[in-house]
C-alpha cells in the first residue's frame, strides 16, 4: 500500500474521533475540524514518517493537539484585543448542542490547558491514563493529577448550585 492510500485509510477511520477530541479541548467544532484537517495536511506533505508510526491514530492525535494548541494560542492572543476593546466580535451561536452540553464545554474552557487537555483525552476519548501521558509527553502521575484537579474543579461547576467564578490561581493551576 502505497503512503496516500494509508493516509486515505486513517482519515476514514480516524477523523471523526479526533475531531471529537479536539473539540473537547477547544469547545468549537469548526476550529476542531480545520485542526484535524490540518494535521492531515500534514500527513500528506510528510508521508514516510506518518507510515513508519507505530500507532498512527496516536501521531495523528499529537499533530492535531499542537496545530490545536497553536490555534489556542493565536486566540489568547485575539481574546485580549477583544477585552481591550480593540476588537469587536458578535456572539456566537451553536445551534444543535444541549443545555449540558454547553455547560461541560463552558465548564471544560474554565480547566487550565493542560488539564483540560488530559481530562478530554481520558474521559471524552476513552484513552487510558498510559496512553494520554505518551500523547501528552507527560509521566502518567502528571496525568493522573490532572485529572484529580480537573475533575474536582469540574464537579464544581457542573453541579445545580449556582457556582462560584474561577479565580485566576484556579485556572492556571
Amino acid at each position: 500500500m502505497d503512503a496516500e492510500e494509508a493516509v486515505r485509510q486513517a482519515y476514514e477511520v480516524h477523523y471523526r474521533r479526533l475531531v471529537a477530541q479536539v473539540f473537547g479541548l477547544i469547545g468549537d467544532l469548526a476550529e476542531a475540524e480545520d485542526a484535524v484537517q490540518e494535521a492531515f495536511a500534514k500527513v500528506l506533505a510528510a508521508p514516510r514518517s506518518f507510515v513508519q508510526a507505530d500507532d498512527s491514530e496516536r501521531w495523528l492525535r499529537v499533530v492535531a493537539l499542537n496545530v490545536a494548541r497553536s490555534r489556542y494560542r493565536r486566540r489568547w492572543v485575539f481574546d485580549r484585543l477583544v477585552r481591550a476593546g480593540r476588537v469587536e466580535i458578535a456572539p456566537a451561536a451553536v445551534p444543535g448542542l444541549s443545555a449540558d452540553r454547553v455547560a461541560l464545554l463552558t465548564a471544560l474552557r474554565q480547566l487550565a490547558p493542560p488539564t483540560r487537555e488530559a481530562v478530554v483525552l481520558h474521559h471524552l476519548a476513552d484513552l487510558p491514563v498510559d496512553e494520554v501521558a505518551a500523547t501528552l509527553g507527560v509521566p502518567v502521575g502528571t496525568v493522573k493529577a490532572r485529572l484529580s484537579r480537573g475533575r474536582a474543579t469540574l464537579a464544581r461547576f457542573l453541579t445545580d448550585d449556582d457556582p462560584a467564578p474561577l479565580t485566576e490561581e484556579v485556572r492556571h493551576a
